[in-house]
């Protein structure tokens, strides 16, 4: 055997080299061998791969090589998430093209994932930004437009101003910036482009035949915000104004005979038609501010709740009271009806504005003892109604069923269910994004794009700097177009898409990536989907992933699919951080670039340190000096693979700590580890192993045959998440190429159970004696072994035995009194 040096640069080119030529990861659809499909959130093209991609991305390629090692046909794609708001602000930074800046930065990146040495298809790669897919994204849209799931209407929507664009809810943070730039966000009234979302509302709270992280599902859902509840009506009679009701959702109907006052968004259609003549100028200019406020600033708690009377009043159709309407922008127009009722006796929030206001304060719900003659706070609790009609008397909660049939009944008010998700904002005022397919005719109205005429590319001289409105619609050749219909003068949509809905599909194409008569291949989406496993940030529970699982029914609704999910299982890891402890940032200057530690360690010392530093859910900090202890390890292990066995003994003893029972016990431990993510522990097993191997070579205690096998599953075990190195000493060591078409190692259970374990024994909470006992050893048998042992005797001599704790195959505490 060689007694060469492990040159990790040499070697890793030398095979990365050799897969690329053999297609070693081509996937065949084909392969009668059960299929599995991972896939880790594909990289946006930032400009260069930093070690959170490689965070993310070592470890989900050692669980899909395991897969692929344990008998699978795995599909192991890779692609660029191209479009979007950082590679067009990027461009003009720097006074370039966004479509170059973005194909140089895919070329460098491809490059650095590749040095990673993954087993990514990629044959399959997929690039949005490329006309031959988001054709398809505009394919989607007409479908959606079709089934009156994409819409246009005219709504207050969240702008940055920094970006000059629209941005969704979901990519307004929780203190009320972009989450882009940082920049707050603003409203403004423009006529948008949405997907309805709320559609699937009830179904995307269901996570049935999913296995995913609790968290996230839990986040989805109060993003998703179910209530349930009565829209109750408000009678109104405004001269003038044909609306004669405003209708409030409530989940207190209980609570609905003490409205003494009703409230109203201030961008609620009724505001200008109510409003009398009077109050209109403290009313504008209300709504005004109101609209220069972000949404997280009217709802942040503590803040002090404010109105305006509009001059008109509404009348509470349960107790015939009439009751004034006051514009609050602590009412947002997009949750329930854009109004709610005011119950200031139950509602602190209320229970202020009325104070600050001076309305009346009218208590419908009483505790046990009564409530006092003046209120000084409002009373939340349950009890019992009073002040209530009919229902004065019972328990509050026990009547809300009562109020509701009361309610439909009499015809004004019915139960129904409301949702926090608004539909889905996907107009965007940029030009780095897929063209919205939809033409506009004087004549004819909106009309969409012939699918005959997609894709409908950008063109590339446009002048895309931002002015507030698409770049697109000053580019004349672009905007004038023919109506489909009538073929008369027509102009073009000019917003482009909101980047998310290029990764809310991008899981369906890889399966069939060339396929020209549909986004994919109906029969190989079949084939490989839903997804067995992807891996990814939990930062993109609301938007991402809440996306994907959206645009996933909408295409089973169009018959594209059969299933409702798109990713069966779904692992986040955590945060790599800098090696300060600090979240990596430019300003800090703790960036780590992996490409000086590849060139000289190699890319497998970095992708087991990676593992090693902690579990990866929870994430962990790089360490230059960690990154060399993993160095040395492998270099350990190396020098291990390539001895001259001839200096072991043909046979030797089979004892309890034996390499053969140690090898064995390790295949199961990583196994276990591989199957559960835990590569951190993972790794830890496989140097334990080799640290046992070391004494056995030193004291001779393993013979040669032993010795062998012991080494062939240790490389086995090493070449998910060490490839290069594993493949190396896979031929090293006298095999056939390649070590990633072998098979996973398997254990005996016969050898993996310990026939002695170690029992401590404490007196008193104090470690007095370890023993040796069988390992089948009954509580009886091990607590008379340990009273008798003389190391205990001597601490528990002359004293009573109070009481014996046995903690079964690890310790028994004898606790003695004096």
């Amino acid at each position: 055997m060689p007694e060469q040096k492990y040159n990790p640069r040499e070697i890793e080119l030398k095979w990365q080299e050799r897969w690329d030529k053999d297609s070693l990861y081509r996937t065949v659809d084909n392969d009668p061998r059960p299929k599995w499909y991972a896939l880790t959130m594909f990289p946006y093209t930032s400009g260069d791969l930093h070690i959170g991609h490689w965070y993310a991305m070592a470890p989900s390629d050692t669980q899909a090589r395991y897969k692929r090692m344990q008998g699978y046909n795995v599909l192991y794609p890779m692609g660029f998430d191209s479009f979007g708001l950082p590679a067009e602000n990027a461009a003009i930074k720097r006074g370039i093209h966004p479509q170059k800046w973005t194909m140089d930065n895919i070329e460098r990146m491809r490059k650095q994932v590749k040095s990673m040495g993954p087993m990514h298809d990629w044959s399959r790669e997929i690039i949005t930004c490329l006309p031959e897919y988001y054709r398809w994204n505009q394919w989607f849209f007409l479908q959606f437009y079709k089934k009156g799931i994409a819409y246009r209407t005219k709504a207050p929507v969240n702008w940055c101003p920094s970006c000059q664009t629209v941005l969704a809810n979901e990519q307004v943070l929780s203190d009320g910036t972009c989450e882009r730039c940082g920049t707050t966000v603003t409203h403004k009234e423009l006529a948008q482009w949405f997907f309805k979302t709320t559609k699937y509302a009830e179904e995307l709270l269901n996570f049935e035949g999913v296995e995913w992280p609790e968290r996230i599902k839990t986040m989805q859902r109060n993003w998703i915000g179910r209530s349930d509840g009565v829209e109750a009506s408000f009678g109104l009679d405004v001269p003038g104004v044909t609306e004669k009701e405003v209708r409030v959702f409530t989940t207190r109907v209980d609570t609905i005979f003490g409205v003494t006052f009703l409230v109203i968004a201030p961008e609620h259609p009724l505001v200008a038609k109510v409003t009398t003549k009077e109050r209109t100028a403290k009313v504008q200019e209300y709504v005004e501010k109101a609209r220069r406020s972000t949404d997280i600033e009217r709802l942040a708690t503590g803040r002090e709740k404010t109105g305006v009377f509009t001059g008109a009043y509404v009348t509470n159709n349960f107790t015939n009271d009439r009751v004034p309407l006051f514009v609050a922008d602590y009412v947002l127009p997009g949750y329930g009806t854009g109004a709610v009722m005011g119950v200031p006796a139950h509602d602190q929030r209320d229970f202020d504005f009325s104070k600050k206001y001076g309305l009346p304060i009218k208590a419908v719900i009483a505790p046990p003892e009564g409530l006092p003659k003046a209120m000084t706070e409002a009373y939340e609790d349950d009890g019992i109604m009073v002040n209530s009609g009919q229902f004065n008397g019972l328990s509050n909660t026990a009547s809300k069923d009562a109020v509701a049939k009361f309610a439909e009944e009499r015809r004004i008010g019915k139960r129904t269910v409301t949702y926090r998700l608004r539909d889905w904002l996907v107009s965007r005022q940029r030009y780095w994004g897929t063209p919205i397919p939809m033409i506009y005719c004087a004549k004819c109205g909106i009309v969409p794009v012939p699918e005959s005429d997609l894709p409908i590319e950008l063109p590339y001289d446009a002048q895309f700097k931002p002015t507030g409105e698409s770049p697109l619609a000053y580019h004349e050749g672009f905007v004038n177009t023919t109506c489909p219909t009538c073929h008369g003068k027509a102009r073009r949509e000019t917003d482009t898409m909101d980047t998310f809905v290029d990764s809310s599909w991008y899981q369906f194409r890889y399966s069939s990536h060339d396929y020209q008569k549909a986004p994919f291949d109906p029969a190989k989406a079949a084939q490989w989907c839903p997804i067995s496993q992807y891996t990814g940030g939990a930062e993109h529970a609301n938007m991402h992933l809440l996306y994907a699982r959206f645009f996933t029914k909408a295409a089973r609704d169009l018959g594209l699919i059969t299933f409702g999910e798109p990713f069966k299982r779904l692992f986040n890891q955590g945060i790599i951080l800098g090696e300060d402890h600090e979240k990596m940032s430019k300003s800090r200057g703790n960036v780590v670039n992996p490409d000086e530690f590849v060139d000289v360690m190699g890319a497998d010392a970095v992708r087991t340190f990676l593992m090693f530093v902690g579990p990866w859910d929870h994430g962990g900090s790089w360490s230059s000096e960690g990154l060399n202890g993993i160095s040395r390890w492998l270099n350990r292990v190396w020098d291990l693979c390539i001895r001259d066995t001839s200096r072991l003994p043909e046979s030797a003893p089979s004892g309890e700590n034996s390499l053969l029972r140690i090898t064995h016990k390790t295949i199961k431990r990583v196994t276990e580890d591989l199957d559960k993510f835990r590569f951190n522990t993972m790794v830890a097993a496989m140097m334990e192993m080799t640290n046992a191997m070391g004494r056995a070579w030193e004291d001779k205690s393993a013979d040669r045959a032993t010795w062998k096998k012991a080494i062939e599953a240790l490389v086995l075990m090493l070449a998910p998440s060490t490839p290069h190195f594993a493949e190396e000493l896979w031929e090293a060591t006298g095999h056939g190429y390649s070590v990633h078409n072998q098979k996973w190692p398997t254990w005996d259970e016969n050898l993996v159970i310990d026939k002695q374990i170690t029992l401590v024994i404490q007196v008193n909470g104090k470690v007095r004696d370890r023993l040796e006992v069988p390992a089948n050893v009954s509580e009886d048998e091990a607590k008379s072994m340990a009273l008798a042992s003389d190391k205990v005797m001597s601490h528990t001599k002359d004293l009573q035995v109070k009481t014996i704790v046995y903690v079964p195959g690890r310790l028994i505490n004898i606790v003695v009194v004096g």
